[in-house]
This record gives C-alpha cells, sequence and structure tokens, in this order.
C-alpha cells in the first residue's frame, strides 16, 4: 500500500468499518487484513460515534442501511462533530437517489454489495492517503495561521499592502506614515514569515485564506 511514511502505531492508518451485519464486518476485515490493512469494526452507527479512535488517519466503511441511525444520518452527526474521516457507503440496497444523497452530503464513494476484494482494497487505499494528505495540508495551513498571528498589527497592516507589490512610498503615503516606519515594519514581518518577495508574500495570504 502507497501511504506516506508513519513512524508510530498511534499514527499508523485505520479503516473504520461500520456495519450491523456480523459476517459482513468479518468479511471487509478480512479483505483488509490481506492487504495489510489495519481495520476494527463497530455494529452500528451509535456504537461508532460513541467510541471512535479519530487520532489514527484513515477512512471509514459504512452499511448505508442500519438498524437504528442510518449511514446518512451518521455522515451528518460526524460533519456536526467536526470528524475529518473520508467514508465510502457499501449497500446491498443501492438507489440513485440514496447515491445521490450521500455523494451530495459528502460521501467520497458509494457501492453496491457484494463488492469485489480488490475494489474494496484500492478504493480503502486512496482514501487513506486522501485522510493522511489532508491532515498534512491542515496542519500546515494552521501553521501558517499561528506565523502570520505571532505579527503585530501594524506589520500585517503592511504585509498585506506588500502582498499587493505595493513600494515603501507608496504604503507609507497609503499610511501616513515615515518610510522608514515602514521598512522597519516591512523587515520584521518578511523575517518573521520567512518570506522575502511580494509574490511570496501574496501567495501566503492567498493560502491563509483558504483555511481560514
Amino acid at each position: 500500500m502507497k501511504v506516506s511514511k508513519m513512524e508510530t502505531k498511534d499514527n499508523q492508518p485505520l479503516v473504520r468499518i461500520v456495519d450491523d451485519e456480523e459476517t459482513i464486518r468479518k468479511s471487509e476485515e478480512f479483505i483488509l487484513k490481506i492487504a495489510g490493512i489495519d481495520s476494527v469494526s463497530y455494529s452500528s452507527a451509535e456504537d461508532f460515534l460513541s467510541r471512535a479512535d479519530l487520532e489514527r488517519p484513515g477512512c471509514i466503511v459504512a452499511d448505508l442501511r442500519m438498524d437504528g441511525m442510518d449511514g446518512l444520518e451518521m455522515m451528518d452527526e460526524m460533519k456536526r462533530r467536526g470528524f475529518d474521516l473520508p467514508i465510502v457507503f457499501l449497500t446491498g440496497h443501492g438507489t440513485v437517489e440514496a447515491a445521490v444523497f450521500a455523494l451530495k452530503g459528502g460521501a467520497c464513494d458509494f457501492l453496491q454489495k457484494p463488492i469485489k476484494p480488490e475494489i474494496l482494497q484500492e478504493i480503502v487505499k486512496k482514501l487513506i492517503q486522501k485522510n493522511i494528505d489532508d491532515r498534512r495540508l491542515s496542519q500546515y495551513r494552521e501553521q501558517k495561521k499561528e506565523r502570520y498571528q505571532e505579527l503585530t498589527e501594524r506589520e500585517k497592516q503592511i504585509f498585506e499592502l506588500v502582498a499587493q507589490d505595493k513600494m515603501n512610498k507608496q504604503i507609507a503615503m497609503e499610511l501616513g506614515i515615515a518610510e522608514h516606519t515602514v521598512k522597519i515594519h516591512r523587515a520584521n514581518a518578511l523575517r518573521k514569515l520567512g518570506i522575502r518577495t511580494a509574490i511570496e508574500a501574496h501567495n501566503f495570504l492567498r493560502e491563509l485564506s483558504y483555511s481560514c
């Protein structure tokens, strides 16, 4: 399985299987095991929501129709709680309408049972990598936000004008301050953020806006 290197067991990918049929859960666990993929199963959506391990990256393979809370209701509750695990629905009662609801609601895929082992394995590998990549991107953006928040209000103000490719003299006139003052705040802001050019400043703010 081609996934990013993970150094500790706590960070190893984990697939969460949610299905109210024990034979299905065991079958899916076996399919994933022979591909070298760790998994844990839950007999209901309620069981998953009450004790799921959310720290390890991975994905969710869930039945759409279950006793009690169904798959779509579980997905809505996951979104409400801020779960970031991608989900694929497997069902023996698939309909076009259900697939549309699932995909519009945020599901990554929708497949009918019985599913071929190699297809399940391939989809799970892709979703695991997606979650790893998404988490790393989220962490990267969070670090950028933290660095940006270290700037003073004046440094932020000047940095945003630098990102517009404005010269020190223009910034000084616009803010009504001395050009020397602009140079000092500009230098401090760029140093704190590890940025050298106006283009880099522009790209930094653009990426920052995506994470807010």
